[in-house]
Formats: structure tokens, sequence, C-alpha cells
């Protein structure tokens, strides 16, 4: 059977009805960048990253940028995870990649000029959850830090990969608001459109001992499903609409 024969099937038995999402002065809002980095992102930069230009990928770096510009006009609060590992410290199962001190681990050209903006918080990860890896020697956490001092009512998660890294962060979030352990985080909101995730056909895999298929289209799609089962709301339309002066 085909892959897009398969993701039809797929959305037909797990469909995901998206909803928009309407930002505000009023409601404290902060932005999540998962990973957007040269080593998932741009063409060629490395083992995880895609060989060729990826619609999907391209698309969700485009979003990216066009939210993270508009927060930091507003000076509303970002936070900007980056994939960082130590080279005798790699990521099982996936091969080594974004090695701290290379160009895999920085962000996209179109988004390294966030460093300089004081409204972003930089979060270098060796983990695939960011909840995990903002966690410090200490035992305080850098992503629960952010919310509480800014006060942020609604995160909004965008990056890469649907499914892995956004999946695990979203989870943890969510689960640690539940316990009360993010006040005052409401909501956890997943902006489609801004996400993606890696391809690797079925075709390709079946050649590479122990290696497993990831389509891409597919993958996306149960990521976001899974995130929205936990509790996520996942939007497909975004828009801002500031706060009327009296």
């Amino acid at each position: 059977m085909m892959v897009s024969q398969t993701l039809d099937l797929l959305k037909n038995d797990l469909p995901l009805d998206q909803e928009s999402l309407v930002v505000s002065d009023d409601v404290t809002t902060g932005l999540v960048l998962v990973d957007i980095v040269n080593g998932f992102c741009t063409v060629g930069a490395g083992n995880m990253a895609p060989k060729e230009p990826n619609n999907q990928i391209s698309g969700m770096v485009d979003e990216s940028v066009r939210l993270a510009k508009v927060f930091c006009e507003k000076k509303w609060p970002v936070l900007a995870f980056i994939d960082s590992h130590h080279p005798d410290k790699p990521e099982h199962p996936y091969p080594p990649h974004c090695i701290i001190g290379t160009d895999e681990s920085k962000l996209v050209p179109a988004l390294e000029w966030l460093d300089k903006e004081p409204n972003v918080t930089i979060r270098r990860k060796d983990c695939i959850d960011g909840f995990l890896g903002s966690i410090e020697k200490d035992g305080s956490n850098v992503f629960v830090d952010w919310v509480k001092t800014n006060k942020i009512k609604v995160i909004l998660v965008v990056g890469i990969c649907t499914d892995i890294c956004v999946l695990d962060f979203v989870c943890s979030a969510l689960s640690a608001r539940n316990r009360g352990f993010l006040a005052p985080l409401e909501d956890v909101v997943v902006y489609s459109q801004g996400c993606a995730t890696y391809d690797f056909p079925v075709e390709v895999a079946r050649n590479i001992k122990d290696a497993i298929a990831h389509p891409q289209d597919l993958m996306h799609h149960v990521g976001l499903y899974m995130a929205k089962g936990r509790g996520a709301k996942v939007v497909r339309e975004l828009s801002f609409c500031p706060l009327k002066e009296p």
C-alpha cells in the first residue's frame, strides 16, 4: 500500500480537528521554539538534516521566523531550545548529530538574530525532552522559571520534530501543569503549520539493518494527534489581535 493511501486511512481512523487561535495582548503568551537548528533543518548539514529541500521543514522554519519576529517586536517572552550533544555522549537510537561547537548546533540562519534579543531565552539541551533538558544541577528548571517569571498563561509551541522533541516537551509540560508545577500556565498550544518532522521512507529503511521507517507526513499527523490526546490545543490557523486602547 502506498504511503499516501496509508495516511488517508490513518486520518480517517484518527481524525484531527484543529482549532484557530487569536493571540492578544491581554493574555500573556510565550513562544517556545524547539530545535530549529541547522542539524535538523538545513539541507546537508548533518546526519539528521534533510538531504534535499523539504517543503514541510521549510514551511515550519518560515512560520517560526514569522512568529519570532512578532513576539520580539512586542517584547513577548520567547524560549528557544537548541539541541546540543557532547561527542562522547550520543543520543541513542539516533546517529551523532548537533554536536556542541559545530554549525549543526546553531539556530538556522533566519533565526540567528534571536540571541541578541532581550526577551529571548536560549536553552541548549542534550536530550530529546526540553523540559528535562531544562533541569539544572541544583534542581531548578529554566523552563519552569521562565513561565513563572513572565507569568505566562499560554505557551505556543513550534519546531521539529513534531512526533519526537516537540511531542515529548509538550507532554512533559502538560503533566507539570496538571500537577500544579507551572502556575499560572493554563494552555499548551501546538501550531501545526509551525511544526515538522523528518522523512525516512519505508523503501529506504528496509535496505538498512535495524533501521526504522519514518514517513514524514504520517508521523507529523501522529505527533499532532498524540499531543492533542494528551491535552494540548492543536491549531492550524494563527493570528494576532492586539488589545485595543481604552
